[in-house]
């Protein structure tokens, strides 16, 4: 059950983008509410909503946006548990390779790298490929039963569906796990001993494709969501008291801010739909998409703390919740670094 309190509930309503309609995500509204903020329950929703969400590039773009959406306006902690399944499901989509997802299986996405030996594929002397190398930042590691894992063939990167209840997966306990804001959504190292894995696609298949881009703007989906709660949150304070000017100045900045978020949203998913953000083209969507998004959000993130005080951050749990985790999640975008990667195609490709 969802804790009551002050602010409970706020935001926490379907969103449409563009045409499509805000009611038919009511049902997932109401499904993702019910599980609170424990990661175990919201995976079991997993089949369900992956049926009900719409395939990037299968036609139905926007209401995939609309579904992310709705699901960070209801809960970050858990959109972040479903949004790696959705993607793992896109991704053997696109690979031609739907039967690794089984009915009942839970996915992540462990693509990240850090210092120290990344895990290795090789084949054995069965000509079956097995992994071996330890993965940081793996995201519910110990409650998923499956994910897809790069790792290093040679001098080249592959992707790899491993199920993790294998004796050969262990999921190490890493440091101590301090976070406020996505605190349920724990990350830990994973270790991979001679792991059987199953090949997705060739090597380098995994940040080549031209899904790679899309499932980063399905993230930023999901941080619009979020700010349209918060904004939500503003809207609710004008009409419990009289703002003054700055209070006024805030909420219409707010507005402008969204407004254009939700605009490059749905622009991205007719072209992703139109077969206009392949390739490089679609990288340079997805950073423009998510770089607008991220600064829509976090300039309403920070003119929800000056229009609305301390007040909802010492009183609502939720809201405050809510902030926590944008705070964290919002960090997934590289900032300055992904506006100089942004400008650096601009340059080469001159699109204006």
């Amino acid at each position: 059950m969802r804790e009551q309190g002050a602010g409970t509930g706020e935001g926490i309503a379907p969103i449409g983008l563009g045409a499509d309609p805000a009611q038919r995500w009511a049902p997932l509204t109401d499904a993702a509410s019910a599980v609170g903020r424990d990661p175990v329950a919201a995976l079991g929703l997993a089949d369900r909503v992956a049926d009900e969400v719409p395939l990037p590039g299968a036609g139905d773009t926007l209401g995939r946006w609309s579904a992310l959406a709705t699901l960070g306006a209801t809960d970050l902690a858990v959109a972040r548990a479903l949004e790696p399944h959705l993607d793992a499901v896109a991704i053997l989509a696109e690979a031609g390779r739907e039967d690794l997802a089984t009915p009942g299986s839970t996915w992540g996405v462990f693509a990240a790298e850090g210092p120290g030996r990344q895990p290795e594929a090789a084949p054995d002397d069965r000509c079956r490929w097995r992994l071996d190398g330890v993965k940081p930042w793996c995201s519910l590691a110990g409650d998923l039963t499956h994910a897809l894992v790069t790792a290093w063939c040679g001098d080249r990167r592959g992707l790899f569906g491993v199920e993790l209840l294998e004796p050969a997966v262990e999921v190490l306990p890493g440091e101590e796990w301090p976070a406020h804001g996505l605190a349920e959504i724990r990350s830990t190292p994973v270790r991979f001993v001679e792991a059987p894995a199953q090949p997705v696609r060739e090597p380098d298949w995994y940040l080549d494709r031209d899904g790679f881009a899309w499932g980063g703007i399905g993230v930023a989906a999901i941080w619009y969501g979020a700010g349209v709660a918060l904004l939500r949150r503003m809207q609710r304070q004008a009409s419990e008291r009289q703002l003054d000017q700055v209070g006024e100045m805030l909420l219409g900045r707010a507005d402008v801010a969204l407004s254009a978020a939700r605009a490059v949203l749905a622009d991205s998913a007719r072209a992703i739909d139109e077969g206009a953000a392949d390739g490089e083209r679609g990288a340079t969507l997805a950073l423009r998409t998510r770089q607008v998004v991220h600064d829509a959000v976090e300039s309403t993130l920070r003119g929800a703390a000056h229009g609305m005080g301390p007040a909802p951050l010492t009183r609502e749990r939720e809201h405050l919740r809510r902030v926590s985790d944008l705070g964290v999640y919002l960090r997934q975008h590289h900032a300055e670094r992904d506006q100089a990667a942004l400008g650096r195609r601009v340059a080469a490709e001159q699109p204006w």
